[in-house]
């Protein structure tokens, strides 16, 4: 069985997510959307509120699954038998992060292979940080989030 995880903080998902997350479906069999919880770090919105949200976007599909987790993400992959990690890639500078986070995640555990995702080109300016910041000044986000939510 092919298990990917895709990992984020998804504060908020965005319409982004959910389209990296519907292509990359038929590559595997089941796909786990992971919030990785950073003890340094608050979100914007609370943790239970994005697992609600991304349990919402993706409640019509059964082989997907949301969970959270704490530490590193190669880990969590481990322990959920998942051998792949998805990552969604907007512009240069995100494929130079993504390559070097993914580099280690190989030296870390050898059999864990990340698969890049390219962004939709309707989605590439949309990020969790610019919904915030809209969000934050009262400005309408619902272009940006899945229509299954609302915010």
């Amino acid at each position: 069985m092919k298990i990917a995880v895709f990992p984020g903080s998804f504060d908020p998902i965005t319409r982004g997510h959910a389209s990296i997350l519907r292509r990359a479906l038929p590559l595997f069999d089941k796909i786990i959307v992971a919030i990785g919880v950073n003890a340094d770090k608050s979100g914007y919105f609370p943790i239970e509120k994005r697992l609600e949200w991304l349990n919402q976007t993706f409640s019509d599909l059964p082989q997907v699954s949301v969970e959270s987790y704490f530490g590193l993400t190669v880990d969590f992959c481990t322990k959920m038998n998942a051998s792949y990690i998805i990552r969604g890639l907007r512009t240069s500078a995100d494929f130079e992060f993504e390559r070097s986070v993914a580099q280690v995640n190989l030296k870390l555990v050898a059999d864990i292979e990340t698969v890049f995702m390219l962004a939709l080109p309707e989605y590439v300016m949309v990020t969790s940080s610019i919904v915030r910041e809209v969000h934050k000044h009262g400005g309408n986000i619902e272009q940006f989030i899945p229509e299954e939510i609302s915010i």
